[in-house]
C-alpha cells in the first residue's frame, strides 16, 4: 500500500503543486486499474458511445484520450438530449477546448438534474486533464439518465489514493470509489425483456427440447455454409471470433463483406471484438434486431448471446 502511495505521490510531483492548491485529486491506485470489472465497464462504455454516434461516424477507442476535448460529448448531448450548443466542431487550441467544455458540462449537468456543480466528481479541469475516474463518472451519470435500460457492469468500486496539496507537502489516504451499484444492473428492465425473449424463454425449458433446436440451428447454419465449403461444428465456439458470423450473414443476406473490413484470421481480443461488432452492426442494417446481445459475450464464449443472434437468422431464413 505505502509503495503504491509513493507511486502516486511521485504522479503528483510531476505536476505543479500549485495548481492543486485547495483541491484533493483523486489517484486510481495501479492495482485498481487491472480489475476486469474495471475494464468490463470501460468497454461497455466505449461500445455505448460507440452505437450511440455510429450515424455520426465517430469511434472512441480510449474514454481517457477521446473525450477530453469536447468534440465526443458535444455529440453525445445533441443525440441523447436533443440539445445544440453553439461551439466550434474542433477545438484545437486548449483555451478553445476549455471553453466548449465548460458550455458542454454546464448544459450536461442541468439535463442531469445537478444542481450543485461543486458537488459532482467531474468538472472542466478533470474532464480536460484526461482523468479517467472523472471521466468514467461522467459517463455512467449519462447512461443512467439517457438510456436506463442499458446494462452496465454493477458493483463496480476502484481503490483511489486521495492526495491533499498544501504548502507543507502533500498528504494521502486511501479509500474505495463507488462506479456502478445494484441500480445499474438494469434488473427491471431485463426481466421484462426476458420475458419477451424466445431465447430466454426457450433456455428455461427441457433439456432434450433445447437441442433439438440447437441441431435444427446448426444443420440451418451448415446447410446455408456447404457452397463455401464451411462446416460448423461447435456453434458455442466458432463463432467467436467473428469470422463465420460475417461469412454466414453475407451468405443470407445475399451481399458480399469485403476482406478489408474485417480481420479473416484474428489474432487478439480486439480483432474478434471487431468482426462481431461489425457482424451485429451488419444485422442492424438489415432490420434484424436481435435483443440484450452485446458483442463481448459472443467474443467470451457466452453461448446464450451467440444462440439468439442464430436464432435470430434462423427464424428469418429458414423457409427460404
Amino acid at each position: 500500500m505505502e509503495a503504491a502511495a509513493f507511486e502516486c505521490h511521485k504522479e503528483v510531483d510531476a505536476v505543479d503543486i500549485e495548481s492543486f492548491q485547495g483541491e484533493k485529486p483523486k489517484l486510481i491506485q495501479p492495482t485498481s486499474l487491472k480489475d476486469p470489472q474495471l475494464h468490463k465497464l470501460k468497454e461497455a462504455l466505449v461500445y455505448w458511445i460507440n452505437s450511440t454516434l455510429k450515424s455520426e461516424r465517430i469511434v472512441v477507442q480510449s474514454l481517457e484520450e477521446d473525450l477530453y476535448d469536447g468534440l465526443v460529448l458535444h455529440h453525445l448531448l445533441s443525440k441523447l438530449a436533443g440539445v445544440q450548443v453553439s461551439v466550434e466542431e474542433m477545438a484545437l487550441t486548449s483555451v478553445a477546448q476549455i471553453h466548449k467544455l465548460g458550455l458542454i458540462l454546464e448544459q450536461l449537468d442541468e439535463r442531469l438534474g445537478l444542481q450543485d456543480s461543486s458537488r459532482n466528481k467531474w468538472n472542466v479541469k478533470l474532464i480536460h486533464n484526461k482523468d479517467l475516474l472523472a471521466t468514467l463518472h461522467l459517463l455512467v451519470a449519462m447512461v443512467r439518465a439517457f438510456q436506463p435500460e442499458l446494462d452496465l457492469p454493477h458493483n463496480v468500486t476502484v481503490e483511489v489514493v486521495v492526495m491533499e496539496v498544501n504548502r507543507s507537502g502533500i498528504e494521502s489516504d486511501v479509500m474505495m470509489e463507488v462506479l456502478t451499484d445494484e441500480r445499474d444492473a438494469g434488473s427491471d428492465a431485463q426481466r421484462g425483456t426476458e420475458r419477451d425473449d424466445p431465447v430466454e424463454q426457450l433456455l428455461k425449458s427441457e433439456a432434450h427440447k433445447v437441442n433439438v433446436v440447437k441441431k435444427a440451428i446448426l444443420r440451418f447454419v451448415n446447410q446455408s455454409m456447404s457452397s463455401m465449403g464451411l462446416e460448423v461444428a461447435d456453434m458455442d465456439k466458432q463463432f467467436a471470433d467473428g469470422v463465420i458470423l460475417l461469412l454466414l450473414i453475407g451468405q443470407l443476406e445475399g451481399f458480399f463483406v469485403p476482406l478489408s473490413h474485417f480481420n479473416l484470421t484474428p489474432v487478439n481480443h480486439s480483432e474478434m471484438l471487431h468482426n462481431v461488432t461489425l457482424a451485429l452492426d451488419l444485422l442492424s442494417d438489415t432490420g434484424l434486431r436481435v435483443p440484450r446481445v452485446d458483442p463481448r459475450d459472443i467474443v467470451s464464449l457466452d453461448a446464450t448471446a451467440t444462440l439468439k443472434v442464430l436464432y435470430a437468422l434462423f427464424m428469418k431464413h429458414k423457409g427460404k
